[in-house]
């Protein structure tokens, strides 16, 4: 596989990189992409070195992702001063009856 770098001249016109905080949520779909797209390329690979090289990614990228998915559910864990004291059969039965 031939890797191909290219140089390019700054000039005014360009661009300042976005350096907007990027959210949970977008951070997961994107290492989800990106667990998809390893997974894709582990199952069309056909030389050893390749194929060791898709189980590395799939392996981080899988660790990443728990990572991220244990981080959101912190973040998404109720606060326990505000949560239902009681039984959850008495919250429901006291929601449908008043």
């Amino acid at each position: 596989m031939k890797t191909y770098f290219s140089q390019c001249v700054a000039t005014d016109n360009m661009t300042a990189e976005d350096y907007t905080p990027v959210s949970l949520k977008d951070c997961i779909e994107k290492t989800r992409q990106a667990l998809e797209i390893a997974y894709a390329g582990f199952d069309n690979a056909v030389e050893f070195d390749m194929i060791d090289s898709y189980i590395y990614q799939i392996n981080a990228l899988q660790k990443r992702y728990k990572h991220l998915t244990d981080l959101a559910s912190l973040e998404a864990a109720p606060d326990p001063e505000k949560s239902y004291k009681h039984s959850t059969v008495r919250a429901l039965v006291s929601h449908v009856l008043g």
